[in-house]
């Protein structure tokens, strides 16, 4: 697909709706004849729009080896959000992209042990990498996942972790939550002590999303176990705006997110934004 196909709008049909968490619902969009509207790598996004509404930038969170259809998991937070929210199975709604680079799987991480780190919704970028990683096994070393949120309530995808990650013997997951919650009997704590305290090795390659204090103070703690900001990736999709280069207003110094990312490694960039 070239450069042009991607600002073309398709129409997408909304055929399944999950409830996540309470503000978080995952979205099963397939194209009107049926399967995906375009293919794309993980960490890429799309253009959703309810014409008359807006439109917004949403990380495809669905792996590309899922050939049936795609999948967003979208927090209710605005105008266009709660729209996306009402909807209800069956309508239509339109996709353009895939936008932005991805996470280099079949390059630099290719034959790594992989470190997955992410808070709240920051699991959604990262999902689409750790089920691409689950279905070409054999082109990875070891896979931990360190994930956490407010309240059990809110960590997404929980089915999934519970059913199919933890249930995968090659798989390390580590569940944390921020405060003490009935019926929870796991790991209690942020996300960025968790990770000082289990203490990772230093030969894994690091995957982090999250709020962005949640991704500073993380950072801050990889430094301090040794690790280098060349191990680590994130991705910056929540700048994006326009997608195509003409705003500039996801620029983060001399860097576009849309053009330059959204996935960085840790030393391309010369500085954070603002918010971090």
């Amino acid at each position: 697909m070239n450069a042009k196909d991607t600002l073309i709008p398709y129409i997408g049909v909304v055929t399944d709706i999950r409830q996540d968490t309470p503000d978080v619902k995952t979205f099963r969009v397939n194209a009107l004849d049926g399967g995906k509207v375009f293919e794309h790598m993980p960490g890429q996004c799309a253009m959703l729009s309810i014409p008359g509404v807006g439109e917004g930038m949403f990380s495809i969170t669905s792996s590309p080896t899922n050939k049936e259809f795609m999948e967003f998991s979208i927090k209710k937070c605005g105008c266009l959000t709660s729209w996306l929210h009402a909807m209800e199975v069956g309508q239509q709604i339109t996709i353009r992209g895939p936008y932005g680079n991805n996470f280099p799987v079949e390059t630099e991480l290719k034959g790594k042990n992989l470190l997955f780190i992410a808070g709240g919704i920051g699991l959604a970028p990262l999902r689409s990498v750790i089920n691409y990683v689950r279905d070409n096994r054999e082109n990875y070393g070891d896979v931990q996942i360190i994930y956490g949120s407010r309240s059990k309530d809110d960590l997404v995808d929980y089915q999934e972790i519970i059913n199919e990650w933890e249930a995968d013997p090659n798989i390390q997951v580590n569940l944390t939550i921020d405060r003490e919650q009935e019926g929870w009997d796991g790991h209690v704590g942020f996300v960025p002590n968790y990770v000082k305290e289990l203490n990772p090795s230093l030969d894994k390659t690091v995957l982090i999303c999250g709020p962005p204090i949640m991704i500073k103070f993380t950072l801050a703690g990889l430094k301090e176990l040794g690790f280098t900001e060349t191990q680590v990736y994130t991705t910056m999709e929540l700048r994006m705006k326009c997608a195509v280069g003409k705003c500039g207003r996801c620029n983060i110094g001399d860097k576009y997110v849309c053009k330059d990312g959204p996935v960085f490694r840790f030393d391309q960039l010369d500085e954070l934004p603002d918010e971090y």
